[in-house]
């Protein structure tokens, strides 16, 4: 329960990306982890952490063995979540209301964003005696919600489709309110609204996280698809220790948008950490990679308790079940043969139970960070997640025990190396 209970504050200290990988990279200085930067050269000690950022919604950190053998084993997770982005004039304005000019970023179940509390989280961009510098913000208080209409004038129960342009918009307040919003996130960032000169600022949901079930065996949170996996893959990377491969940990923002940024999954930011760090060590990165693997950690979906109809009748796996590896024939998820077999030996040592899925035949199910990051740089990957329910939604819901499951598999993973020769592999 501690274990479900420090990703759930997690969760809540996290409410952008930005906040997300700067709470990473803390526990990582914490933890004695050298903070590197890219536009500087790399001093790299082995049996040290180190760690680089990017955009501030991206990082990557790795450990160097005193003895390296083998190649690279990689966890991959993201840090974005499907909400809305406020834009750049952020304000809509009437003689009645001032709300939120916002629009959507990544997937999302509409609905649920309807009668909550919401605030607003992310960066600003302020001017300073030196040119700009990036500064978090959290407005860290109900703020402004998206109200539904009545259902005597327009009827949600008749399936209703919803317009983000007209229908989604957040009230911020009555209209005496025009004009207050940047000064709002200016004094929750304690800067002068004046030097503000650009923001990257998003909702979120308020509400916190539950643990709940007959017998407290479900929680509920915002951002569990990917937080979840992200925290896991940090907190297993910091118990891990040393190993004779070397250990990587990324973790992607914009995978919810496609990756194609300049800090996603589809950029050269894995690729060329991975090349970086064998040019200081002396090593070729084409031969590091043949006997690496990669773990492509996003959540997956648990049967639904209304609608198991939805899944494919053999592959279904439950909430609080185990790690659940993913399968799909047009490699929109990268597990094959070779990389279940080596993952469910992973898990046999760690004894962590292991669970699978494959979307219905006829239905078409989701991509993630594996594919993509293979598109920059060849590994064997495989995909993994936990089951959950409500994906997408601005509050989803996932098993109690499975977050330990997660940490334990990747502790494993990071305390494991390959060395594949000749087709054989051979897993220290």
């Amino acid at each position: 329960m501690k274990t479900t209970q420090n990703l759930l504050a997690f969760i809540q200290k996290s409410p952008s990306t930005f906040h997300a990988v700067a709470n990473m990279a803390a526990a990582l200085e914490k933890s004695g982890g050298v903070r590197l930067d890219e536009s500087r050269a790399w001093t790299l000690t082995p049996g040290k952490n180190h760690f680089v950022t990017r955009n501030g919604s991206s990082i990557i950190a790795f450990r160097l063995p005193e003895m390296w053998q083998g190649g690279f084993m990689i966890t991959a997770a993201h840090s974005d979540s499907p909400t809305f982005k406020i834009k750049d004039i952020p304000e809509l304005e009437s003689s009645l209301y001032t709300r939120l000019n916002t629009e959507r970023y990544g997937g999302m179940i509409l609905d649920s964003w309807f009668d909550r509390p919401l605030s607003v989280a992310g960066r600003l961009i302020v001017r300073t005696e030196r040119g700009v510098a990036s500064k978090l913000v959290d407005v860290g208080r109900d703020l402004c919600m998206i109200p539904h209409v009545a259902i005597h004038m327009m009827n949600p129960n008749e399936g209703l489709k919803y317009n983000p342009a007209t229908d989604l918009m957040p009230l911020l307040g009555d209209g005496s309110a025009k004009g207050s919003f940047l000064q709002t996130v200016a004094d929750a960032a304690e800067v002068d609204v004046n030097d503000i000169l650009g923001h990257d600022l998003f909702l979120y949901n308020r509400q916190e996280p539950s643990i709940w079930g007959a017998a407290e065996e479900y929680i509920s949170s915002p951002k569990l698809d990917d937080l979840q996996c992200a925290w896991s893959s940090l907190e297993a990377f910091l118990a891990a220790g040393e190993n004779s491969a070397c250990d990587v940990m990324f973790v992607a923002d914009n995978e919810e948008v496609g990756s194609v940024s300049r800090q996603g999954a589809g950029s050269d930011f894995l690729s060329d950490t991975l090349r970086r760090i064998c040019n200081a060590l002396g090593e070729d990165c084409r031969q590091k990679a043949a006997s690496s693997l990669l773990l492509s950690a996003d959540n997956a979906h648990a049967v639904h308790p209304n609608h198991g109809e939805l899944h494919d009748p053999t592959h279904r796996p439950r909430m609080n079940g185990g790690v659940v590896m993913k399968f799909n024939a047009a490699q929109r998820y990268t597990t094959h043969g070779v990389s279940a077999a080596l993952f469910r030996e992973i898990c046999r040592r760690a004894d962590v139970p292991v669970q699978v899925f494959a979307n219905r035949s006829d239905l078409r199910g989701g991509s993630t960070l594996g594919n993509i990051s293979n598109s920059q740089v060849s590994l064997m990957a495989v995909d993994i997640g936990l089951a959950q329910l409500a994906m997408h939604s601005s509050y989803e819901t996932a098993g109690a025990l499975d977050t330990g499951y997660m940490v334990s598999a990747m502790k494993q993973f990071f305390q494991t190396s390959l060395d594949a020769v000749d087709g054989e592999i051979t897993i220290r």
